[in-house]
C-alpha cells in the first residue's frame, strides 16, 4: 500500500518502449468502452487535488490507474486500487486525503465512449526537463483527456496536446 491507498502497488516504468511493451495491448483494448467513473484524491479540508496520487478511470469495469513520479516515471495499474477504502497513514499531516469523484476536467467525459488511447511522448525542439516523458491520452467524441507528467506529479489536461508531443499507438 503506497501513500495509504488500498491496493496501490505501483510499478514505475521509464520511456515509451517500456510503457508500450508492458501496457500497450491492454490500453488499446479499452477502445469502445464507456468511461463510467473516475476517482482522484482530494483534501477534505479545502478540496484541493492531491496530484501525487493516481488518477483512476473506470471503463465499464476495466479500471486503469495512472500515476507519474519523478521527471520521467509512469505507473499504470489495472483493477488493484480500492477507491471505496479510506486513504490512511496521514494522521500526522494537517490535511486529510480522501477519494473524490468530482473533477471539472473529468466529469464531462463520464458516459462517453472511448474512441482511442494514445501514448504521447514529449519531444521538444529545445532543452526541456520533460523530454522523453510519456502521457496517456484518451480520445472521446467530446475531446481528448490526458494524464501527463507534471514533473514529479500527475497533470490532467484536456484538449489538443501542446506542441512538442509525438502521438504513438499503444500497440506496435
Amino acid at each position: 500500500m503506497r501513500w495509504g491507498i488500498s491496493g496501490f502497488e505501483p510499478s514505475f516504468l521509464t520511456g515509451l518502449d517500456a510503457v508500450r511493451q508492458v501496457h500497450g495491448p491492454r490500453l488499446a483494448a479499452l477502445a469502445g468502452r464507456r468511461l463510467t467513473g473516475f476517482a482522484v484524491v482530494r483534501f477534505a479540508e479545502d478540496g484541493e487535488w492531491f496530484a501525487d496520487c493516481p488518477v483512476v478511470l473506470d471503463f465499464e469495469g476495466a479500471q486503469v490507474e495512472v500515476c507519474h513520479q519523478k521527471l520521467d516515471e509512469l505507473s499504470i495499474g489495472w483493477d488493484t486500487i480500492d477507491t471505496t477504502a479510506a486513504v490512511t497513514g496521514w494522521e500526522w499531516y494537517e490535511l486529510t486525503p480522501r477519494w473524490s469523484r468530482e473533477d471539472e476536467r473529468l466529469v464531462p467525459f463520464v458516459g462517453e465512449e472511448l474512441r482511442e488511447v494514445a501514448l504521447l511522448e514529449r519531444r521538444p525542439d529545445g532543452r526541456d526537463l520533460a523530454a522523453g516523458t510519456v502521457a496517456v491520452e484518451f480520445s472521446f467524441a467530446r475531446g481528448r483527456l490526458r494524464i501527463a507528467n507534471g514533473l514529479d506529479e500527475n497533470r490532467v489536461e484536456v484538449g489538443a496536446a501542446p506542441p512538442g508531443h509525438v502521438r504513438h499507438r499503444p500497440g506496435r
